[in-house]
């Protein structure tokens, strides 16, 4: 109990004080899980929408894939992502492994099939509604796509706070392609790891309750802003 308490003001005090390690840490995971997040929406909003709209042999396949691949275990996806960017690995002559792209990566990959299933599922959901609508106004599939997209706002809002929460927690696969360095790939999970491992849990605690705070904030943040709970307040 008393670990928590010198955690909890450490990290107030480290807040307070705007630590500069603190602040640089922190971007840095924000920036890492933001543009992982924003090009994992950008691929999962279309593939979702199409696989609602769409009708081929192979859908039900992929959409149960995508659904598998929830689960995907993120050491697993780091060490894929290592060892094709490792030196003797087909995409090394790019020289990414322990930097900030090589996270994104790992990200994109760990959270892409989490968004599109969350969206997919809520699609699937309006399309049943509007299926019949859409089709008798004899409007492209394009159209639809983005009709699907625009009606279901709200749950895609929801689908990205999933894989933000997801990515923003994110430490194996991150350790393994970021390396933890300091100055250049360390964020708020893996710093809390090193932390750890040192056995300097009230620093360890303190970044925990930042992490904490950062992601509730986002996620508070996207609520408001996106005005998703208007129709509960009302």
């Amino acid at each position: 109990m008393n670990e928590i308490l010198q955690g909890l003001i450490q990290a107030f005090w480290l807040v307070l004080s705007f630590d500069s390690e603190l602040i640089t840490i922190s971007l840095r995971s924000l920036y890492v899980t933001v543009t992982a997040l924003v090009i994992s929406a950008l691929i999962a909003f279309p593939l979702a929408a199409f696989l609602v709209v769409t009708r081929f042999t192979f859908r039900r396949a992929i959409v149960v894939t995508l659904n598998a691949l929830m689960g995907l275990p993120p050491v697993v996806v780091g060490l894929i992502v290592y060892i094709l960017f490792s030196r003797s690995g087909p995409l090394g002559v790019l020289g990414l492994l322990y930097t900030t792209s090589a996270m994104i990566i790992a990200q994109v990959i760990i959270i892409t099939p989490l968004i599109t299933s969350i969206a997919h599922q809520s699609m699937q959901e309006l399309w049943s509604d509007y299926r019949n609508l859409l089709i008798s106004i004899n409007i492209s599939k394009m159209q639809r796509v983005g009709t699907l997209m625009w009606d279901s706002k709200r749950a895609l809002i929801t689908a990205c706070l999933a894989g933000f929460g997801r990515g923003i927690g994110e430490v194996g696969a991150i350790m393994i392609v970021g390396g933890n360095i300091d100055n250049a790939t360390r964020v708020l999970t893996t710093a809390i790891s090193l932390e750890t491992s040192r056995g300097d849990f009230a620093l360890a605690l303190a970044l925990g309750f930042v992490l904490i705070s950062l992601a509730m904030s986002v996620s508070f943040a996207t609520h408001w802003f996106g005005k998703t709970e208007r129709g509960d307040l009302r």
